[in-house]
């Protein structure tokens, strides 16, 4: 991967780890899945009617839009209403870092170098040694709810991936039209149709500012970005840079929320990036010309 590319995936796991802190502002205004909604709303119009279709077929686009939108945002933002504390969301949603490496070479055929492996494990030890040692807390159905957000965006990963998207940004913008109806749908059910209608027509500054951090830095810039990462290197070689989103999560939390950070997360953050380091030096994996023919195998 190119200089310029590590920096950039550097970047968005420092906007991702910001992120955290604007949903959690913004859930002190918003319903979890109105939130969820509002932010693929604005992270589509108006751009939507700016950028050319997506070139992957619909089927991708559709489903890219459920499994990221409506899997993984939903769930996450439900589990952080649900006592799930920010700072250790961010560390348990970069479980998809393995999830996506094990899919990737399980259905596309991608093999990971040792090093990467490797790497990736040693970062998991990272995650795991904040996990246990910050003062985050969580509810048992904020943190199952965290788990399969992860592996939501393990499978939405994959999704890109096989679509062979080549206009990532027009994948982004057009699947955002996916997910709105069915959040608002359940969030009526969950939240009742009033409160839903409330929490739209009240929206106060600090709920708009939480929406539109959301949706146009973290999706539109983030996942812009990471998403032809994807498209120009082998998952194995992206996800992992994700590991650093807790580390930027933590520094984001004690700067703008004023939440402690003590020698444990010190300690774990050298962990991660030196699992990291080792994803970045590792060997390329054999996966150019591997994983067209095994995604030619497998139905979507």
């Amino acid at each position: 991967m190119k200089a310029s590319h590590r920096l950039l995936a550097v970047l968005v796991a420092a906007i991702w780890g910001v992120n955290f802190v604007a949903i959690e502002l913004g859930l002190r205004d918003l319903p979890p899945l109105v939130l969820t909604a509002l932010r693929f709303v604005a992270a589509a119009v108006p751009l939507v009617f700016l950028v050319p279709r997506p070139s992957a077929r619909l089927r991708y686009v559709v489903t890219y839009g459920l499994v990221l939108g409506v899997l993984k945002f939903g769930a996450l933002f439900t589990a952080l209403a649900a006592g799930m504390s920010a700072g250790l969301a961010s560390l348990v949603l970069q479980a998809q870092a393995l999830m996506s490496v094990l899919l990737a070479a399980a259905v596309l055929g991608e093999r990971p170098a040792r090093a990467q492996v490797g790497g990736v494990l040693v970062g998991s030890v990272g995650i795991g040694v904040l996990a246990t040692g910050s003062g985050g807390h969580a509810t048992v159905i904020g943190f199952m709810l965290t788990l399969f957000a992860a592996a939501s965006w393990a499978v939405a990963n994959l999704v890109m991936r096989a679509s062979g998207e080549k206009r990532p940004l027009s994948l982004l913008v057009w699947s955002s039209l996916v997910p709105p109806l069915p959040l608002l749908g359940l969030a009526g059910v969950v939240d009742g149709g009033q409160a839903v209608l409330d929490a739209i027509t009240g929206l106060s500054w600090r709920g708009l500012l939480a929406v539109a951090y959301v949706a146009y830095v973290s999706t539109l810039v983030g996942f812009g970005i990471w998403n032809g990462l994807i498209a120009r290197y082998s998952i194995a070689r992206v996800a992992p840079f994700s590991l650093l989103v807790p580390v930027f999560g933590l520094s984001a939390a004690w700067l703008l929320l004023d939440e402690p950070v003590g020698p444990t997360e010190l300690a774990a953050a050298a962990i991660v990036l030196a699992g990291l380091a080792l994803v970045v030096r590792g060997t390329a994996p054999r996966s150019r010309s591997a994983w067209p023919s095994r995604l030619a195998r497998t139905r979507w």
